[in-house]
């Protein structure tokens, strides 16, 4: 199967959420997909998250992770998925917030230069980190991806009207008129 990055794969709003949303249906064990299995995968994100995530002043010339601090950044990437969700949904995040920190810290102190991909993620994620508890970051209701709610009245609920979106506008759709035929 073809894969490439495309906008929607960088619909988080920011570095951090792009790079948490690399695992596809993280709760579905049987169709759980690792965009970042494939270390191709990997090594073509910098450069789509360059062009594509809607998070400013990240570096043209992004390096994906070495090899050495592969493992850090996949930490780093779970670390940022736990604590954030778990922000979203209300529970006490302390000890993710440390976890989160400490994964952040790790890819800051492996990185090969201030291009590198676990340095820029590990900058975004303290940057949202940083930011107010204002209902802004949510989940996907359809895909469970996480995301910046960015309009105005924060009534966002996917986090990709062309995708999400739509998809669950059909199946509503569906549903009715499957429904209708029924009666």
């Amino acid at each position: 199967m073809s894969f490439a990055w495309t906008p929607h794969r960088f619909s988080g709003g920011a570095l951090a959420l792009d790079v948490a949303n690399s695992v596809v249906l993280r709760f579905d064990p049987a169709r759980r997909i690792d965009r970042f299995a494939l270390r191709e995968h990997l090594d073509a994100f910098p450069q789509a998250a360059a062009r594509l995530s809607s998070e400013p002043g990240l570096p043209a010339a992004m390096t994906p992770p070495g090899h050495a601090n592969e493992a850090d950044f996949l930490a780093l990437r779970d670390a940022i998925d736990r604590y954030f969700r778990t922000r979203v949904e209300g529970d006490d995040s302390r000890a993710l917030l440390a976890d989160l920190l400490a994964s952040a810290a790790a890819c800051l102190r492996g990185a090969a230069s201030e291009d590198d991909l676990g340095a820029q993620t590990a900058r975004s994620a303290l940057r949202l980190v940083a930011l107010p508890d204002d209902g802004r970051m949510k989940i996907c209701g359809n895909c469970g991806w996480l995301f910046l709610d960015r309009s105005k009245n924060k009534s966002r609920a996917w986090c990709d009207m062309a995708v999400c979106g739509n998809r669950v506008k059909a199946s509503r759709h569906y549903r009715r008129k499957t429904k209708g035929a029924d009666a």
